[in-house]
């Protein structure tokens, strides 16, 4: 006999046998939480590859093929005749620069600061179109077809002077200098009889929208409380506050030239600050201007204001020819 235990049996452990209705009910669970484990599945997958808003949002609207060049306020032409302050941003006067004579129609943007008591006496244009647009104090308008007006803030004084007229402008305040922007712009016909013409818009209408304020007479009946003008040249204006947008919708099809100006709040850019925009991913201060070219309609372009006051500027929208 021996004197070693002998080895034990494994120990088993016996599972009941599952009934039909216990093992039918256990495959359902599993197929609801298969179910439930997919659509969860897809709904994560979704959420992390959709773009998002802000993303899309964070670059200003343009079109793919659109140019700009910049017109810093500093390069344009500057004269300070005393009484008359000024910044031309196209050869003017003295001041004279080949790469910068005209833009489509555009022949003229002069920033004018006129001293109390002075002025621009009486003289002759022909076969231009001239537009006042007064930021600050009052302008008086004479001309020889008989017209006398005291221009003040939001309004705008419109000239056709055709086969030719006189006129001045003169500040007759004693006190305030008055600032205003001269625009002049090449018409599409010749020899055509003088005509003047005045409309007021409110800071109100251009308040956080490009408010139309020049437009060409054959598209006059989509902006009928612009003033018409003989050119393929329409002008909007606009104050636009800081992190607010505009979108410009191009005006006609086929290729388009735009500018942009902004209006200055004093003598010289802020170094710091001050009304900004931004167009593309182009940055504009205060005086500072934009060549906008490549562009063809029809077309948006985003505008958004991006410095730390409301910023009044100017937005042209031209063909691409001389007239």
């Amino acid at each position: 006999m021996s004197d070693t235990a002998p080895p034990k049996e494994p120990t088993t452990t016996h599972t009941p046998f599952l009934s039909t209705k216990t093992l039918t009910a256990l495959v359902a669970i599993l197929a609801i939480a298969l179910a439930f484990s997919t659509t969860f599945r897809n709904t994560l997958t979704s959420f992390l590859t959709k773009p998002t808003t802000a993303r899309t949002m964070s670059t200003a609207a343009a079109p793919a093929s659109m140019k700009i060049n910049k017109r810093p306020w500093s390069h344009r032409g500057h004269a300070d005749h005393d009484w008359l302050y000024t910044y031309h941003t196209f050869s003017f006067a003295s001041y004279y620069d080949p790469r910068h004579e005209s833009w489509g129609p555009l022949r003229v943007i002069n920033e004018d600061r006129v001293k109390p008591g002075t002025g621009f006496g009486a003289h002759s244009h022909a076969e231009f179109l001239i537009f006042s647009y007064i930021v600050n104090g009052t302008l008086e308008h004479k001309d020889s077809m008989g017209n006398l007006e005291n221009l003040t803030r939001g309004e705008v004084q419109f000239t056709s002077a055709g086969t030719g007229i006189r006129h001045s402008e003169y500040n007759r305040n004693k006190d305030d200098e008055v600032h205003f922007l001269q625009i002049w712009a090449k018409p599409n016909k010749r020899g055509l009889k003088p005509h003047y013409e005045t409309k007021k818009f409110t800071d109100e209408q251009k308040k956080d929208t490009l408010c139309r304020i020049m437009e060409s007479t054959e598209r006059l009946g989509d902006a009928k409380h612009a003033i018409g003008l003989q050119a393929d040249l329409s002008m909007d204006a606009s104050i636009l506050s800081p992190g607010k947008k505009v979108t410009h919708e191009v005006v006609a099809s086929g290729p388009r030239r735009l500018f942009a100006q902004v209006i200055m709040g004093k003598r010289a850019q802020p170094k710091a600050g001050g009304a900004q925009i931004k167009i593309g991913e182009t940055v504009l201060g205060e005086g500072d201007g934009a060549y906008i070219d490549a562009v063809k309609g029809p077309a948006s372009i985003e505008i958004e204001s991006v410095g730390d006051k409301p910023a009044e500027f100017l937005l042209f929208d031209m063909g691409p020819e001389q007239q």
